[in-house]
């Protein structure tokens, strides 16, 4: 069946409680993941003629970006190891949260993706569409599409 599964979050309520539950599919399955964060690269402020002193440099942005996701894997870790799971975290850079969560698919050689079904709500997800939709668009390995009771 599966072997390895790619947990995407955003640090959204919805992708927690996805992630939670696509480790304990994991555990069911024996299966191991690798969860994902993918932040926006880093945009130098090219529109303004003056550069405020407190914008962070690129190392900065990146530093805090990856602290910032290094949280949420650290609570995916935990539950993991509460559950023997076998657990891989990764913080990533692209400004194409689909396209970034394919590629890790592909060079982790994941053979799942478990996401929710929209892990931001407004304006914003329905102008640019869900990240889960443009996976399934993009992908060519199962996606697991997983809804949670509340939502």
């Amino acid at each position: 069946m599966y072997t390895k599964i790619l947990l995407p979050t955003d640090g959204s309520e919805l992708a927690t409680a996805t992630i939670r539950e696509g480790i304990e599919f994991a555990k069911q399955i024996n299966a191991k993941v690798v969860a994902l964060f993918v932040a926006s690269n880093y945009q130098y402020p090219i529109y303004i003629d003056i550069i405020p002193p407190n914008t962070p440099t690129e190392e900065e942005y990146q530093a805090a970006m990856r602290s910032y996701g290094g949280a949420y894997l650290d609570a995916a870790k935990f539950v993991a190891e509460q559950a023997s799971v076998p657990f891989e975290g990764l913080v990533q850079f692209n400004d194409s949260a689909a396209k970034e969560i394919v590629h890790t698919a592909q060079e982790h050689n994941c053979d799942l993706i478990f996401m929710g079904s929209h892990g931001r709500s407004g304006v914003g997800s329905l102008l640019l569409g869900s990240t889960t939709a443009k996976v399934l668009s993009l992908c060519n390995i199962p996606v697991l599409v997983h809804r949670t009771k509340n939502h």
